[in-house]
């Protein structure tokens, strides 16, 4: 695989049953007339390359730009060619090459031939035993020999062969001139100077809202101070609720002494470490982390600055692919570490191209598939892989003399086969227990969550989450398969209890149920005691798609998308407000009844808690106004609080919490992880002043509570509206472990306080 400006690039095995009818489409396109098949009939090219594949010395390949099927190549040994075989000019490891590009069917792709070949010589030279690539194109051909010649060709003489004269060209390896898509043009003094001076200004405000500087006023100035240990930074800023800091990235300066310095975000961190708390021997992973965001920053102002007026309309994967901050309060947020540049612009999902995952066939004894209520194997198979592609499969495993029924397919992430299960896993490859099938045929699109797929081929297909071993974030972006095993389960069971309540019908709640999860032990990793992140390396699971339950008429967003800035500064939200028949007040009711009620009556109903951050749940918008929620990622995220009756294989999500936690359900994931970013988004724009914003999620709050007497016990003890709650800290978590932030396990016994903050929908006190 290589990644070009004009897509990411694929070469594989052709498959003359599944390719016949298109091969024959493009060599006998008049286009292709110098491929010399012209008047050939489909059985003369299934002759043609039937010959091919049963020739020890002769292969072909289907190569694909971004999945679709975009060119034709062989490659073959020139000392077995005809009209080849006895030039003088040949030389042991001399490897012959032919590429049919596809003709358009529709205006040509700029530099797409280009980006073709050098793929194709990048796949050539990818066998060491390669020395140099042999063409021998016909000497009309003018257009490709000026092709070959700028990517390093040397043409040797005319030669006669059948049906042409050929003009005989070598590369030697040395010679060959290496695109140059892998150079970072992203990463420019202009571009990092805005990354980096919008990172040191999250780090200042977020750092500052977990307490752990305390910048101070300048006297005389409307500026505030921090002095690190090396530096010095002054910027202005606005204080909000909840201890909310909007610094103002274009009034951050730096000195070094006396002397004037550029804002650097691994700098602050390093000067700041004794305070931040971070362990000396995870400082520099965490630095690495800062650097990875600086990058994804720079990518995104460099190749993704999709103006806030091309989203209001915008279709749910164009929104999901445009948001640029990923979660608002860490600050190291795009570690991604592991992935290469190559790797970044084919999966991240800013970069919007599909990817097609890959398949391995895993021994059913050392497999376990999970199913959810309506699902079974057969079912699940038949929706998920089209029948040709099963076929597929199932004739790969024969070739190895395998019998089908001894495996179950997995999909794994494209970056997961070639960098850790063809080589961590190794052993398991050779032995059989895990055999790689190929890419399916679907095209899927990378979420926010980085490691979870959209099927854009069929959209009504479900989600694919796949175990993705990379830093991110605080964590190695694994799946264990024995915590998945009560996934689906889970999910039924929350789903049950969503359907069922009246009250989140009436908000239009729903739930996307994770309805399968499979994964692999058969591993040595997973015979030693105790876990680690490789035993979290070869598992997936299915989650519905939201598309076939969204109405006719309404949008599908990312929640993220309410905390969304483009580059220019213009917010996302803001332009929904002003695009909707609805004042702000109104727009913001709709949305609160739609999120923040439905997450307080499962507090108060069920004891039951999300994670309900910006991405882990979807807006569903009519008329550019809220009307409907779907909450995600239920399976890892969601708990149990009290002693509401589970069924045994759902007992995983009750936990013990104290009295002053559980409320954070709300407190802190709702009101402090995603409505003060909101609220000081439509404050700074002038949309809605965030003490009108509050008092809004006030009454959603007391408005619930008076249509719900029946839970009055419940709301009382939750006591949601109290003066002050604790003040849980994100960038805490992940400055004391960057490798775990917390146990998923047992999450609450990992969270770190700093004090309490003060509740912004607080009961007013009464007037004496």
């Amino acid at each position: 695989m290589t990644t070009s400006l004009a897509g990411r690039i694929t070469i594989e095995p052709l498959d003359l049953d599944r390719d016949l009818e298109l091969l024959h489409a493009w060599v006998t396109h008049p286009r292709s007339a110098f491929w010399m098949m012209q008047g050939a009939l489909l059985d003369d090219v299934r002759t043609e390359y039937a010959g091919i594949a049963a020739h020890l010395h002769h292969d072909a390949f289907l190569g694909r730009v971004d999945g679709r099927p975009t060119f034709l190549v062989e490659t073959y040994d020139p000392a077995y060619a005809e009209g080849l075989a006895d030039l003088p000019e040949l030389q042991p490891g001399d490897l012959g090459m032919h590429v049919l590009v596809a003709p358009p069917e529709g205006p040509p792709v700029p530099g797409l031939t280009t980006a073709v070949l050098d793929a194709v010589m990048a796949f050539c030279f990818a066998d060491p035993r390669v020395g140099r690539v042999v063409v021998e194109p016909d000497v009309r051909n003018h257009a490709i020999r000026a092709k070959n010649l700028a990517a390093g060709f040397t043409e040797l003489r005319e030669v006669p062969l059948p049906g042409k004269t050929g003009m005989l060209s070598v590369c030697p390896r040395e010679d060959w001139h290496a695109p140059e898509h892998l150079t970072p043009e992203h990463l420019t003094p202009e571009h990092l100077a805005r990354a980096q001076r919008h990172l040191v200004a999250k780090a200042l405000g977020e750092f500052s809202h977990e307490r752990l500087i305390a910048p101070v006023r300048v006297p005389g100035e409307d500026l505030w101070r921090v002095d690190t240990e090396g530096s010095t930074y002054t910027f202005a800023a606005r204080v909000k609720k909840l201890e909310h800091w909007v610094v103002d990235a274009a009034s951050v300066t730096r000195t070094v002494g006396v002397e004037p310095a550029e804002p650097d975000a691994q700098e602050l961190v390093a000067e700041l470490a004794p305070v931040l708390g971070i362990p000396d021997q995870l400082l520099p992973t965490y630095l690495e982390e800062i650097a990875s965001t600086l990058a994804s920053t720079a990518w995104k102002l460099c190749h993704r600055a999709v103006p806030v007026a091309q989203l209001v309309d915008a279709s749910y994967q164009d929104i999901e692919s445009a948001m640029t901050e990923g979660h608002p309060a860490f600050v190291a947020n795009n570690g991604r570490i592991g992935f290469g540049i190559d790797d970044y612009t084919a999966y991240a999902p800013e970069a919007g191209r599909p990817v097609r995952l890959h398949w391995v066939a895993a021994r059913r004894s050392l497999t376990h598939l999970s199913l959810g209520e309506g699902e079974s194997e057969q079912s699940l198979y038949d929706a998920e892989l089209a029948a040709p592609v099963r076929d597929r499969f199932h004739r790969r495993l024969a070739a190895l003399g395998l019998a089908a029924e001894d495996y179950l397919f997995l999909p794994v992430h494209p970056w997961q086969w070639t960098n850790k299960l063809a080589i961590t896993f190794a052993p398991d490859v050779a032995r059989r227990d895990l055999v790689h099938l190929g890419e399916g045929e679907d095209d899927h699109r990378p979420q926010q969550s980085i490691r979870t797929f959209f099927n854009a081929s069929r959209p009504d297909r479900h989600y694919v989450k796949t175990a993705l071993a990379i830093q991110n974030m605080g964590f190695v972006r694994g799946l264990s398969p024995r915590y998945m095993e009560a996934t689906p389960a889970i999910n039924d069971w929350v789903a049950s209890v969503v359907h069922a309540d009246e009250e989140l019908q009436a908000c239009g709640f729903e739930v996307l149920r994770e309805l399968a999860a499979i994964g692999y032990t058969g591993d040595a990793f997973h015979r030693l005691a105790g876990t680690s992140p490789y035993r979290k390396m070869i598992a997936a699971l299915w989650r519905e798609s939201p598309l076939p339950r969204t109405p006719v008429g309404e949008q599908l967003t990312t929640m993220a998308a309410l905390l969304h800035r483009d580059a220019d500064g213009d917010a996302l939200v803001t332009a929904w407000i002003k695009a909707s028949p609805v004042d702000a007040a109104t727009w913001v009711r709709a949305y609160l009844r739609a999120y923040l009620r439905p997450l307080v009556h499962c507090l108060h109903a069920y004891d039951l808690a999300f994670m309900p951050h910006g991405e882990n749940l979807l807006l569903r918008l009519r008329d550019h106004v809220p009307v409907g929620a779907f909450m995600k990622d239920i399976g890892e995220e969601v708990a149990l609080m009290g002693d509401f009756p589970l069924p045994p294989e759902v007992e995983r999500i009750r936990g013990s919490f104290p009295d002053d936690v559980k409320a954070l359900a709300v407190h802190t994931d709702v009101f402090d992880g995603v409505l003060r970013f909101v609220a000081a988004i439509l404050d700074e724009d002038g949309i809605l002043p965030e003490d009108e914003f509050w008092a809004i999620a006030r009454a959603t709050i007391e408005e619930h509570a008076a249509d719900h007497p029946e839970l009055a016990d419940a709301a009382g003890r939750y006591d949601l509206l109290r003066e002050r709650f604790r003040h849980s800290c994100l960038n805490r978590l992940q400055l004391r472990n960057t490798l775990q932030m917390v146990d998923i396990a047992d999450q609450a016994e990992s969270l770190i306080f700093a004090g309490t903050l003060a509740n912004p929908v607080a009961t007013p006190p009464v007037a004496p």
